[in-house]
């Protein structure tokens, strides 16, 4: 009986793990067809592979979106982890119960959704003429209400005594951030990186209306163009879809494992 039911489970794990990567085997699939057989739900392996990518190149600045999209959420990602790390590890080592009525007040912010706010930030960052820069990219998402939270749930178990003494020995407060509490959370670091990053790269809204010029277009805006006019090249469409992919994956593999236990260590 046990064996059975152990059989069991591993046969639902294999089926849903099945359907989780199979939108990511059929988009590989497409790219090495023809737009035809894409259309007809080929799920074989096709010979279009290079073509398709010429194609797009041909047709698409596909360098230049590449290097935005990497410069805005390489940017995005360091700035974003330095302030809301400071900012979590302030409202835990400096805790009182003013800082939790503005800690609920920057959870609150959450629940906005970001159409309300788009079109008086667009309005601000037109007259501040920040329109297609990397300033006008990054400002509005550089301060994350989930990030502060999840280093402020980790700055809960960092020991309190060791900066009492830190502090005794002569350590100013910033010392204490970079030379203890910044080591000893390299984990959670490592989850709110992975977050940052693909948030920052799979970007669409926002970078649709604050970048007006196509030298600054990222590749979901990339990836969108392909989709407009009368006619749809489904197979170059999945080699810019996979290109899109590929950065996310390789950071999320990298940083799997530390993911994991920045999320859990967050948690706890």
């Amino acid at each position: 009986m046990i064996k059975f039911k152990s059989g069991m489970r591993y046969i639902f794990l294999s089926i849903v793990s099945f359907l989780s990567v199979f939108p990511l085997l059929w988009m590989v699939m497409a790219a090495t067809n023809k737009s035809i057989d894409v259309s007809r739900g080929r799920l074989l392996p096709g010979t279009e592979l290079v073509t398709n990518f010429k194609n797009l190149l041909a047709s698409q600045n596909v360098m230049g979106a590449m290097i935005n999209s990497f410069k805005y959420a390489i940017v995005l990602t360091i700035l974003s982890l330095f302030i809301c790390s400071l900012a979590g590890y302030g409202f835990e080592i400096y805790h009182d119960k003013g800082k939790d009525f503005v800690m609920s007040i920057i959870l609150l912010a959450m629940m906005v959704p970001f159409a309300a706010t788009m079109i008086p930030l667009f309005q601000m960052f037109s007259k501040a003429k920040l329109l297609n820069s990397t300033a006008g990219f990054i400002l509005p998402t550089i301060s994350v209400p989930f990030l502060i939270m999840l280093f402020r749930q980790s700055a809960r178990s960092f020991p309190h005594d060791i900066i009492e003494a830190a502090r005794i020995e002569g350590l100013n407060e910033f010392q204490i951030f970079y030379k203890m509490f910044f080591p000893t959370m390299r984990s959670t670091y490592a989850a709110a990186m992975t977050i940052t990053f693909m948030n920052a790269w799979n970007s669409y809204l926002w970078p649709k209306v604050i970048m007006t010029d196509e030298k600054s277009m990222t590749m979901p805006m990339l990836v969108a163009n392909l989709t407009e006019g009368y006619v749809t090249d489904y197979g170059m469409l999945m080699v810019g879809v996979l290109l899109c992919t590929i950065p996310t994956i390789i950071v999320f593999f990298l940083l799997q494992k530390s993911f994991a236990e920045g999320i859990t260590g967050a948690v706890k």
